[in-house]
């Protein structure tokens, strides 16, 4: 009894009559029926030795299996009563080294630091963001890594469905999510330098590219003369390919295709048919292919099988008016001296070698010269006629 009174001497405050001895001089457990007040230091556990150097340790634990249980004896259903446990390594031999939160209700440890992690792992701020790897968290959630910082979202299977992993991280490159599941394959990707709402997709489901206000499904918007669209299949195995089309109520409207197989090559089709290939271009090959309403070659040549009409025409001095009673028609003479001394028909105009020209204009100036033409053709049948009747007169 007096070694033990030793070793609890500068560290414990009895009452003498909390002290037991059992009957046969074993020690028996020690119970205080008051409050307890320990005005040094307290170590608990095998180890703790006479004189042990506590630095500025208030309490110490010391022995090979470090546990501290917290067992709710609530028997109310109403009350809470799970058991908890602050476990520290595992107790077998090559075990892991951690500190630990233990479910002890459960079995089943919930949180756990491993010894070896660096510092500032887990950092709580005092406004409530949360630090990795960092003790200045300046968001809700800060991590910070010396190469690339990554969150990894994976479903294992545990509950049926199918294990799936994603993986969202970034670095010097680029911000990713990266398919860990599926050959890490990387589906989405932002590099650094990109511009605010170079892909914004409003509450209207419209997405813009480069705008904050799209107007349409998909707005493309550019302020440097960049703006354009490019559709690239890079297997050009298929003799046919739809590279773009548009539906309506599950109808096709418009069908961009490649039915070539060849470069720059294209056809646009409509009336939900692909035997309705209403716009064909083609580098040359297959020009006359079937149901091309319209073929537009590489050179320039164009093949159109149905008509053209024009919504207006231009015919100079007017086209039918030459018709009219008080039109002022030109003699032939006249006619002919304007024609050789501009080189052009007076109401066709000037038609440059190699120039472009206005066709619906040109055709509508043609159709005049060719009304004054039958005109004056009509004028010198009548007088042939008159010199012919004349001529049998004199015979």
């Amino acid at each position: 009894m007096s070694t033990f009174l030793t070793n609890l001497k500068n560290h414990t405050a009895l009452t003498a009559s909390a002290l037991c001895v059992m009957a046969s001089g074993a020690a028996a457990d020690v119970q205080h029926l008051d409050d307890v007040i320990i005005t040094f230091s307290l170590c608990v556990g095998n180890d703790c030795v006479n004189g042990e150097n506590f630095g500025f340790d208030t309490m110490r634990l010391k022995e090979n299996n470090l546990r501290v249980h917290f067992d709710d004896t609530s028997g109310s259903a109403s009350f809470p009563s799970n058991d908890w446990r602050i476990t520290v390594n595992d107790t077998s031999n090559g075990g892991a080294s951690y500190f630990g939160v233990e479910d002890a209700s459960a079995g089943r440890i919930p949180f756990r630091v491993e010894a070896g992690a660096p510092a500032n792992a887990l950092y709580v701020e005092s406004d409530g963001d949360v630090g990795i790897g960092t003790s200045n968290p300046v968001v809700s959630l800060h991590a910070v890594d010396g190469n690339t910082p990554t969150l990894r979202l994976e479903q294992d299977g545990s509950s049926g469905f199918i294990p799936q992993t994603y993986d969202i991280g970034t670095n010097e490159s680029n911000f990713f999510i990266r398919d860990v599941t599926n050959g890490s394959q990387l589906p989405f990707r932002i590099q650094p330098g990109a511009d605010s709402d170079s892909l914004y997709i409003a509450n209207d489901n419209d997405i813009g590219m480069g705008t904050a206000t799209p107007s349409a499904s998909l707005h493309v918007r550019r302020t440097d003369g960049t703006a354009k669209l490019l559709v690239e299949d890079t297997n050009n195995t298929a003799a046919s390919q739809i590279m773009a089309e548009f539906k309506n109520a599950g109808i096709t409207t418009v069908r961009l295709t490649n039915t070539e197989g060849v470069e720059h090559s294209w056809n646009l089709q409509n009336r939900g048919s692909s035997d309705n290939n209403d716009f064909r271009i083609t580098n040359g090959a297959a020009t006359g292919a079937s149901g091309a309403e319209l073929t537009l070659s590489q050179s320039g040549d164009l093949t159109i099988t149905g008509n053209i009409t024009t919504t207006g025409t231009t015919c100079g001095t007017g086209c039918d008016r030459v018709f009219a009673d008080d039109f002022e028609l030109l003699s032939i003479s006249a006619h002919a001296d304007l024609m050789w001394q501009n080189s052009y028909l007076p109401n066709v105009g000037p038609t440059a070698e190699g120039a472009p020209f206005n066709l619906t204009d040109k055709l509508g100036r043609m159709l005049n010269e060719l009304e004054h033409a039958h005109i004056y053709i009509a004028e010198l049948h009548e007088r042939i006629g008159i010199l012919e009747e004349a001529v049998t007169v004199v015979k």
